[in-house]
């Protein structure tokens, strides 16, 4: 009891949403309506993957650099990854893909472009590593060509080749991990002085899409076993509300009229970032632009790159069928407008309040097309 006061009193507000964990678990036994079910569990999840990336955090720092960053990079996109995977194994390929499409949107323009409202608003500008940024930008802009290949090449092949998409998704998938390995032997290894101006001289530089904790108030590390244990329980929380939020979506979608693709591009991949997002405003506010910048661009570059193949890769063991790469014209139109924006900001090293709403007008603009797009048209 001790513990759990102490986690309630603490400093990270999102602390206050853990009483959702009862609430989703009364509702979902007490079958109540879909949509309470999917709003008390996108609730839980919310603390639930702040505690997973805290424990994270506190086990890195004992592993030393090298495996710390891996159990980062990792344990980064877990709740999301979670999630699309309990989706998986109901068959909801199309809200699999489109969280993967949302987070990718979501991280860039939401969250970049609340960090640079954020910070920006007292400051003329702020600055980041250019050449730091430029290679985020660049992994990103690879992310785009992993969803327009499958998308041309099914244009031009014909919707009777369903076997020759599986497998050009499967392969594109492998040469994704490649890189995401590789990204992080660039950013660990041999450039990681161009990830440590953010967060402090001989701090440990984040991986892709790793979100440090900013000095914030966690406190001296904890032992492992309190990590470990802290982690395995958060982790089983997210578990157990991603499957009852997956379970409602249908549900949700009937109910609420909202279709499928938007649950999964804007609701679950708020959800399964909102702690990380959360950060990056933070520590943009302490005018430290090298880790929020790679706090939102680093997630998005995780997700592509880590996250998407992975869940291609389950989707041959999980659920009724296997997963391919094949996103709409609107997913992949809106992923290559994200990527070119990433480009423009990070190409000058600096970024203001008036960057930001601009990233914030892009992501509303886009939000609001998929709200509109008729299932059919996927």
């Amino acid at each position: 009891m001790g513990f759990l006061k102490r986690i309630l009193a603490g400093p990270d507000l999102l602390n206050l949403l853990l009483v959702f964990v009862p609430v989703a678990a009364f509702l979902e036994f007490s079958h109540a309506g879909p949509v309470l079910v999917f709003t008390a569990s996108c609730l839980a999840i919310i603390p639930l993957a702040g505690w997973m990336g805290r424990a994270t955090e506190h086990i890195a720092e004992r592993t030393g650099q090298g495996i710390g960053g891996l159990l980062n990079a990792t344990f980064g996109n877990m709740a999301e990854l979670i999630i699309a995977v309990m989706a998986l194994r109901e068959g909801h390929h199309e809200v699999v893909k489109a969280s993967i499409t949302g987070s990718i949107l979501g991280n860039v323009l939401l969250v970049f472009g609340l960090a640079a409202l954020a910070g920006g608003i007292r400051r003329p500008s702020q600055s980041f590593n250019r050449t730091a940024a430029g290679m985020s930008a660049t992994l990103l802009a690879l992310s785009a060509v992993a969803l327009v290949v499958p998308t041309l090449f099914h244009s031009i092949v014909g919707p009777d080749h369903a076997t020759s998409e599986r497998g050009l998704s499967f392969d594109i998938s492998l040469v994704l991990l490649v890189t995401y390995v590789l990204s992080l032997v660039f950013v660990l290894k041999t450039h990681s002085h161009l990830y440590a101006g953010g967060e402090g001289h001989g701090a440990t530089p984040a991986p892709p899409g790793e979100a440090h904790a900013e000095g914030g108030g966690h406190g001296p590390p904890w032992p492992v076993g309190k990590a470990v244990g802290v982690l395995v329980a958060a982790t089983a929380g997210v578990a157990v509300m991603a499957e009852f939020l997956v379970g409602a979506i249908d549900g949700v979608a009937r109910e609420a009229g909202m279709n499928p693709v938007f649950i999964g591009v804007v609701l679950v991949a708020i959800v399964g970032n909102a702690a990380e997002h959360s950060t990056a405003v933070i520590v943009a506010m302490k005018d430290k632009m090298d880790l929020a910048f790679n706090i939102a661009v680093g997630s998005s570059i995780q997700v592509a790159l880590f996250v998407a193949p992975v869940l291609l890769l389950l989707s041959y063991v999980v659920g009724p069928s296997p997963m391919d790469l094949l996103f709409s014209p609107l997913e992949v139109l809106s992923v290559a407008a994200c990527v070119g924006i990433a480009a423009l900001v990070a190409q000058d090293g600096e970024s203001n309040w008036l960057e930001g709403v601009m990233m914030l007008a892009v992501y509303a603009i886009l939000a609001m097309a998929f709200w509109f797009l008729p299932v059919a048209a996927r």
